[in-house]
């Protein structure tokens, strides 16, 4: 019994040393990495960003591991990767991987970051702990049709077996069974995210004060203005607090 004991107590000891080691390891290595200050000339490294952490660790999966046709020296080497529904790439291992397009944050190209938004990837122009960008959106406008009991009245309903004829527009319309029709359009749509979460939200007076609320300072200054001005001033003051809340990055 006590020989028993006492191997257990060995294992015990040998997995938390071991554990312990890793610890060390991992904060000996994070000790390791090189933190530098961005500017406009820090370079992301190019490749894909399956999340958000990837682009923090300045650590994307990089064209040599992705599994293409495409010349990695094309210029449109990304549309080519894009162009499919799945992703393959080899991990650190080296085992072959897949993941979903739809399921992949962004990528950087040149040292520009691009994240994706409904499907499309769209250019990070501002960045900093709070990043701005512009997004190509589309948007669905949805419109009520006239009820009947039969359904929803549409006069411009064209039907090929017309009761009316052998085809053309029936001069009582077509009750549709779903009551509504939508309308898209694309539009441009202002974005921030915050730099530490990954999180994206709407460019609004309320967003970039929340946003604000981790430098005191700037935030007080910010909500003393009035509701006009603070929307004026909206990315006057998204600069200011990266100012004074400079953004570091793993270097290159």
């Amino acid at each position: 019994m006590n020989r028993i004991m006492n191997r257990c107590f060995i294992r015990q000891v040998v997995a938390a040393v071991f554990l312990l080691s890793l610890s060390y390891a991992s904060a000996t290595c994070q000790d390791s990495v090189k933190m530098v200050k961005y500017t406009p000339d820090f370079r992301f490294n190019d490749g894909i960003y399956l999340n958000f952490e990837q682009l923090k660790t300045n650590s994307p999966i990089p064209k040599a591991k992705l599994l293409t046709s495409a010349d990695y020296n094309d210029r449109d080497f990304y549309a080519k990767v894009f162009a499919s529904d799945k992703i393959y790439f080899y991990d650190d291992l080296g085992v072959r991987q897949e993941v979903a397009k739809d399921q992949i944050w962004g990528y950087s190209r040149n040292g520009v970051i691009y994240v994706m938004v409904q499907g499309n990837f769209n250019r990070i122009t501002f960045v900093g702990n709070i990043c701005h960008f512009v997004a190509d959106i589309t948007t669905y406008d949805t419109r009520s049709n006239y009820y009947s009991p039969y359904g929803y009245y549409d006069p411009y309903y064209y039907s090929p077996y017309s009761y009316y004829g052998y085809g053309g527009y029936n001069p009582y319309g077509y009750y549709s069974p779903y009551g509504t029709t939508q309308s898209a359009r694309n539009e441009l749509k202002q974005y921030i995210f915050d730099f530490e979460t990954g999180k994206v939200l709407d460019f609004t007076v309320d967003n970039v004060q929340i946003l604000l609320m981790k430098d005191p300072t700037v935030y007080d200054e910010y909500a003393q203005l009035t509701k006009k001005k603070q929307k004026e001033l909206m990315f006057v003051y998204v600069r200011k607090f990266n100012e004074k809340n400079p953004l570091y990055l793993p270097g290159n």
